[in-house]
């Protein structure tokens, strides 16, 4: 039997590392000022894509690099997300995830085409936002407990929109019918855009909503805030009460904000968009307009980040066997 020679071993073990050695230099040279993708699942103008524009706008001057965002709506978020989960893992294409995208869909989508723990690296949880139970002024309850009283009253009689069917606004209202023992009739809309149109002309009684989208109205007296689905006040509606403290317990919900990328992406790179998107949460400005929007900024390691995916997942798969939700 005749062996190999010495030469011909070194240049097979030279071939064989060819492809960690590409993987390695590449993520040693990233971002090699190529442009970076930001994918949103949602249509532009909402604060998915408000929070993308404004971390990609700094982690362009950040990196040296361009950053661009690429607007993919449809499904609630989840073909932005798929996009994402099949993209190379090479730290140019990443996503702005939204909970419902990449928390909540599994539970509602049987033929999700991607697994939200496998699929997907986590790279640093941004921000949450709290909803807000409102209703039309010609709503008589003023407060939680009166409003509970009138859709105890009127089974099924009073009406609520959401932005569709599996959005976190359809979540919160099914939460709260949980907790309450109320029964709504369930009016699903494609956006926030025209549920809002909706229910400022009372064409539906109520929905929950992000503050950035109704605390205007709000204070025009157009529409009325009777709790915040947070287990703390905001800072920026001091006078609305939370769910808990108006006498509801188990209806607190947060959706919530976070850049991922594909499975397998490179430690080093997963480590520097964290390093830089955390360091862009603590700048004051990208600080003050995030909380403008009624956004609280999370942060935090990818490591623990992966393990709230998880936690949350589950929790929000208990509320939809709970509350039988089923998606036509």
């Amino acid at each position: 039997m005749r062996f190999p020679s010495r030469r011909a071993v070194l240049a097979a073990a030279a071939l064989l590392a060819l492809p960690f050695a590409s993987t390695v230099s590449q993520a040693q040279a990233w971002p090699d000022n190529k442009p970076v993708k930001i994918v949103v699942g949602f249509a532009p103008g909402g604060f998915t894509d408000v929070l993308a524009r404004l971390i990609g706008q700094k982690l362009s001057e950040r990196l040296h690099t361009p950053v661009v965002v690429e607007n993919k709506p449809g499904a609630a978020g989840t073909l932005g997300a798929d996009l994402v989960a099949k993209s190379k893992p090479d730290g140019y294409t990443l996503l702005l995830a939204h909970s419902n995208s990449n928390s909540v869909a599994p539970s509602l989508y049987p033929k999700l085409p991607y697994h939200i723990l496998n699929d997907f690296t986590p790279i640093i949880p941004v921000a949450n936002t709290p909803l807000l139970l409102t209703v039309h002024p010609s709503v008589p309850a003023r407060n939680v407990q009166e409003f509970i009283a009138l859709a105890k009253s009127k089974p099924e009689g009073l009406r609520f929109a959401s932005s569709g069917g599996g959005s976190a606004q359809h979540l919160a209202a099914e939460r709260f019918q949980l907790a309450t023992g109320t029964k709504m009739t369930h009016i699903p809309y494609k956006g926030s855009g025209q549920a809002i149109v909706d229910l400022l002309s009372g064409q539906v009684e109520l929905n929950f909503e992000s503050p950035p989208n109704v605390m205007a109205h709000a204070r025009a007296g157009k529409l009325r805030l009777l709790a915040i689905t947070s287990n703390k006040r905001s800072p920026l509606l001091p006078e609305v009460p939370t769910m808990a403290e108006a006498g509801v317990k188990n209806a607190e919900m947060l959706q919530w904000f976070a850049v991922m990328g594909p499975a397998k992406l490179p430690a080093d790179i997963t480590k520097r968009l964290n390093t830089e998107i955390a360091a862009i949460l603590k700048s004051p400005d990208v600080a003050s307009k995030i909380n403008e929007q009624g956004g609280e900024i999370m942060g935090g390691s990818a490591e623990d980040f992966a393990k709230f995916i998880a936690t949350d997942s589950a929790a929000f798969a208990k509320l939809v066997k709970d509350a039988n939700i089923k998606l036509d």
